[in-house]
């Protein structure tokens, strides 16, 4: 059964393309095209005193002794903590808490790892500021949702108190492209090509290996409950699924919610798309039970 906008937000992708690959029109690009759903008056970034530059974010009625440190999603090239604004206000509102948005060094400037690094420093900061870790969940879209990976491995192995639990939207885990969906659903998702995918791997790990630098391949035990959200035409499909196989086969606990004939990205464009409030809601969901907040 066809969606209501979908058709309607794939015209919208395909007719705004970026003008170049080059960072700075990339950027741009990825900008105005977030731009397609408005940003209520009352979410708004405000700068904190975090080792990295980071912002909270806090819908009215926060319980603000809860935090979800959202790491945006953008390839590790483009996006923002300005450019999420509208999508993370909207899941932290429903989820009762705040948020903190790392505004994390991007590639090709900062090559792979500075943003994790930028992520754990955030987690410590938090840390620091008094916040309990069960209090704190960590969440991320697409390459946001990798980094969200991997910044569990790295809290992990560096034996620090782990968040209560993570979120993730149609995350990118795996550098080396191996997932089935990525040949399968090339044609028809609009946001991801996968031709250009060894490209921006370039960018992103400048030398280092994609196998060792996928957080999919590492020991995904002891991590904490997972959420993972992505649609079924997705290229990256496959990397959502195997995130969620690899958890549960490690004695962990992941939840797959996936979303019938959803792009990459739809939860970020509620204009166009009712499935994108209520995919939203049901992360917050998730979040809000394992933060111990009431409904």
């Amino acid at each position: 059964m066809e969606t209501p906008g979908l058709a309607e937000l794939i015209t919208f992708f395909r007719s705004n393309p970026p003008k170049s690959p080059q960072p700075a029109d990339m950027r741009a690009w990825f900008a105005a095209l977030m731009q397609a759903t408005p940003v209520p008056s009352e979410a708004r970034l405000e700068r904190t005193s975090c080792d990295v530059p980071a912002y909270w974010i806090t819908p009215p009625g926060a319980d603000t002794s809860r935090v979800i440190l959202y790491l945006h999603g953008g390839a590790y090239i483009v996006g923002s903590p300005e450019t999420h604004l509208e999508t993370v206000f909207r899941l932290a509102k429903h989820a009762g808490t705040r948020a903190l948005s790392v505004d994390y060094r991007l590639a090709p400037e900062n090559a792979w790892p500075a943003c994790r690094e930028d992520a754990v420093a955030a987690y410590r900061w938090l840390l620091a500021q008094g916040v309990a870790p069960s209090h704190i969940a960590i969440a991320g879209d697409s390459a946001g949702g990798g980094l969200t990976l991997s910044t569990l491995l790295a809290l992990r192995d560096a034996g620090l108190p782990l968040p209560s639990c993570a979120a993730f939207f149609s995350p990118w885990v795996d550098f080396t492209g191996s997932g089935d969906s990525a040949k399968a659903n090339g044609e028809g998702d609009p946001l991801v090509d996968p031709r250009g995918t060894a490209m921006m791997v370039g960018a992103i790990l400048q030398g280092k290996d994609p196998a060792a630098s996928s957080p999919l391949f590492a020991d995904l035990g002891g991590l904490p409950p997972l959420f993972v959200q992505v649609g079924t035409a997705e290229v990256l499909l496959d990397d959502a699924r195997r995130l969620v196989d690899k958890v549960n086969a490690a004695g962990g606990e992941a939840v797959l919610d996936a979303w019938e004939h959803m792009i990459h990205g739809f939860q970020g464009f509620p204009t166009y798309l009712r499935e994108a409030v209520t995919a939203t809601e049901r992360a917050a969901d998730f979040l809000r039970a394992r933060l111990s907040l009431e409904a």
